[in-house]
């Protein structure tokens, strides 16, 4: 492809299967052997929270931010989710604009859009006016807001067919976590 061809892409991962968090770190795994500095945004994970690919990301330094409490069902306040998730938003902006990033993931972004916490026109907007015409930026999450899906270059909906869980099936360390 001609150079004047290319410009960064918005990519969104959505869909009830899993995969959408597999496919944008795999995205991340092949640009982080190209070189790209990147950045990983999680909305919903605890920031306490020590998964596999929080480790392996620290091993090749991948700057990776965890501005949530948690799974949002489970919450005891979610004013306090509601404000750890703006948080996250405002900071990942910052880096958006930065020209630090060949690529920023913003990893189960389509909730707090989809809550209504995060408005979904105007973070189109945003992005319009804002985000530097080379930075790749992956959104993931269940639900994707239609207008978001018609501002994406590249959309994947994922599709459950078959679930361990529901075979009675923990969720398996290496695997899910």
């Amino acid at each position: 492809m001609a150079q004047e061809n290319r410009k960064g892409l918005t990519i969104v991962f959505t869909g009830n299967g899993k995969g959408k968090t597999t496919a944008a770190l795999g995205t991340i795994f092949r640009a982080w052997g190209r070189g790209f500095r990147i950045c990983v945004f999680q909305f919903l994970k605890a920031e306490t929270g020590s998964w596999g690919e929080v480790k392996a990301a620290k091993r090749l330094g991948i700057e990776w931010y965890k501005t949530g409490d948690g799974f949002t069902w489970t919450t005891k306040n979610m004013d306090e989710s509601k404000e750890k998730t703006l948080h996250g938003w405002e900071l990942a902006k910052q880096k958006i604009v930065s020209g630090d990033y060949d690529l920023i993931l913003l990893d189960e972004f389509t909730y707090p859009l989809a809550f209504g916490w995060i408005d979904t026109q105007e973070t189109i907007t945003w992005l319009e006016t804002h985000k530097p015409v080379d930075l790749h930026l992956i959104i993931t999450g269940r639900d994707a807001p239609q207008a978001l899906l018609d501002y994406a270059d590249l959309v994947t909906k994922m599709e459950e067919i078959k679930h361990p869980f529901y075979q009675g099936i923990k969720a398996q360390p290496g695997i899910e976590f």
